[in-house]
């Protein structure tokens, strides 16, 4: 079994990023001393996997609670966080304990935002247990929870102090789970490493296969990716003048819109799949690529059987969820989109008319 890979988040408050196959012996390390409880929180169909940390961490003589949560987005509620500061307050969470969060990226918003909120913060572990968790939602202190309003709207900065990747993890996923990963991994491949492009033409399959070292090689880049970013701009402000975090919503803008308007019961990459292809249009159209990038899009994601276009006759309603976006100034809509591979940048305030024709250009 190959070692695991450490990547470090180098922010103020640098973690690793810990990378390989049969990882639970590396967690114990991750608990500071000084925590003489932690609050394991997963989701209803990681019960297992959850008891299993929990029993680890009480079999060292720690406190140690689970929080069972609703699976996927309904656990990103106000609702649900409330039941997990209620059963903190019970169990007299201090500062000097911890949170850990075991499951798909629903899981791990949710636990990050519970630590960010607790006694205005307290320390957390992260064990993602999807493409997506691993290489998206559980790096760079993004937690949240959504609102009938919109997706990610309620939340705060708030890095983990450390995070486990254990692959042998993505063995049950089911097929659809490991696509909607990939589409994460593939944007970071857009924005800044075009190796991970090179990767998923040259074999699609690998890609999707979890036992395999393309897999491997593509999500520990695409986390590279992640950490390089939220290194130079943890809290999104892109203060020195380039795009900095922002760069990390390419495709987010239309696929947040498309999530909500489907009550976020689409999955999350293949709505930033369908979001990446139209951005990608948008920047076309704009004159800013040409049609053989936008080629590109369409064959690689569409490779790993992920959609490139959705469905005529929601464009207003779409349009109006846009404009709930967190990247919004005002009235004024700014989507990431591309120069070229690996040449993020900002379009704000596009108009109606170049709107409305890229989205004629993905729905057919």
């Amino acid at each position: 079994m190959p070692d695991p890979t450490r990547i470090n988040v180098a922010t103020d408050a640098p973690y690793d990023v810990v990378v390989g196959s049969g990882l639970s012996a590396e967690l114990p390390a991750l608990i500071p001393e000084s925590a003489t409880r932690v609050a394991v929180i997963h989701p209803a169909s990681m019960r297992g996997l959850g008891e299993a940390v929990r029993a680890r961490l009480a079999s060292e003589g720690r406190e140690a609670h689970a929080i069972e949560i609703p699976d996927g987005e309904p656990a990103k509620t106000s609702e649900v966080a409330a039941f997990c500061w209620s059963v903190l307050g019970r169990a007299g969470f201090t500062r000097s304990d911890v949170v850990i969060g075991v499951g798909g990226g629903a899981a791990t918003d949710l636990a990050g935002f519970v630590a960010a909120t607790w006694l205005r913060g307290v320390r957390h572990v992260l064990i993602p247990t999807t493409v997506l968790g691993m290489v998206d939602a559980a790096v760079g202190g993004k937690t949240a929870i959504d609102t009938p309003e919109g997706k990610n709207l309620v939340g705060a900065f708030h890095e983990p102090i450390g995070v486990l990747c254990d692959l042998s993890l993505l063995g049950t996923l089911p097929l659809n789970e490991v696509r909607s990963g990939l589409a994460e991994v593939v944007k970071c491949g857009f924005i800044a490493d075009p190796v991970i492009l090179d990767r998923v033409e040259a074999d699609p399959a690998a890609a999707l296969d979890v036992r395999g070292d393309v897999l491997r090689e593509i999500i520990e880049r695409g986390i590279q990716v992640k950490a390089r970013v939220v290194a130079g701009d943890l809290n999104e402000t892109g203060a020195d003048g380039t795009i900095g975090r922002e760069a990390l919503n390419y495709g987010h803008t239309l696929g947040h819109a498309i999530e909500r308007y489907e009550a976020y019961s689409f999955r999350h990459g293949a709505a930033i799949s369908i979001g990446m292809v139209y951005a990608a249009e948008l920047a076309r159209l704009s004159g800013r690529i040409d049609a053989d990038l936008v080629y590109r899009h369409r064959a690689v994601l569409g490779s790993l059987g992920l959609p490139t276009g959705y469905r005529p006759g929601v464009w207003d309603e779409l349009l109006a969820g846009m404009r709930l976006d967190k990247k919004s100034r005002g009235a004024q809509l700014r989507f990431v989109v591309l120069d070229g591979v690996a040449e993020p940048v900002i379009f704000p305030g596009p108009d109606d008319g170049l709107l409305t024709a890229a989205y004629a250009e993905i729905s057919g």
